[in-house]
């Protein structure tokens, strides 16, 4: 005899094979909870209380490597003869500076230091002054710059320390914060000569520059 067919046991509690619910099943709490995924955490901010920053990184970051105060000293080292024709020169170049006299040429100190005020009163005194060169002399705290200029044109960027190795005690004084021009003798403010007095002063002293 063949063996009879078995029919396969139903599982217990259940009817044609679908299993019975017995009720709503619990959801884990506590430790037993689901941690959330990684894609969760970087959508959800870790302290929502903190504004998101809204940071920008310019392209062109020059200006913050460039300095931006202006300087506490400006003054322009010239080979000009007395203090009076270049405040002459200054007067007629509508710039407000005080000229020191000393033995290798008279000093400009300028007034407008805002800007590039300075470089543009380099610019007009070495146009004024044809063929003979200038040099701009600034400080900023503790750190000191010079550049030469000639006929209204800024040429090279010189050393500091090469400029006052052979510069007048005047100048040193000043640069170093030895002194001031109120304490220097024989200053001719460029604001207390007329522009009639300043074209004759000039036309005097290209005279006498002939003669020699």
């Amino acid at each position: 005899m063949s063996p009879e067919p078995t029919t396969p046991a139903q599982p217990h509690g259940s009817e044609d094979g679908h299993e019975l619910s017995h009720g709503p099943v619990d959801q884990p709490h506590g430790d037993h909870a689901p941690r959330t995924t990684e894609t969760d955490d970087m959508t959800t901010p870790q302290n929502p209380e903190e504004p998101e920053l809204d940071l920008v990184i310019p392209d062109d970051i020059s200006s913050l490597l460039s300095p931006t105060s202006d300087p506490e000293l400006a003054v322009l080292v010239t080979q000009i003869a007395g203090a009076e024709p270049l405040a002459a020169a200054c007067s007629l170049a509508q710039l407000e500076i005080d000229a020191v006299p000393t033995e290798i040429g008279a000093l400009a100190v300028l007034h407008d230091l805002t800007g590039d005020a300075p470089q543009r009163a380099a610019a007009a005194v070495s146009t004024l002054v044809k063929g003979v060169p200038l040099i701009l002399l600034t400080r900023r705290g503790e750190q000191l710059s010079a550049t030469r200029w000639q006929d209204g044109v800024e040429g090279d960027v010189l050393a500091p320390g090469l400029v006052l190795g052979g510069a007048p005690e005047e100048l040193e004084d000043l640069v170093t914060g030895q002194t001031t021009v109120a304490e220097l003798s024989g200053v001719v403010p460029s604001a207390g000569i007329s522009r009639w007095k300043a074209m004759r002063l000039l036309t005097s002293t290209a005279r006498k520059a002939r003669k020699k």
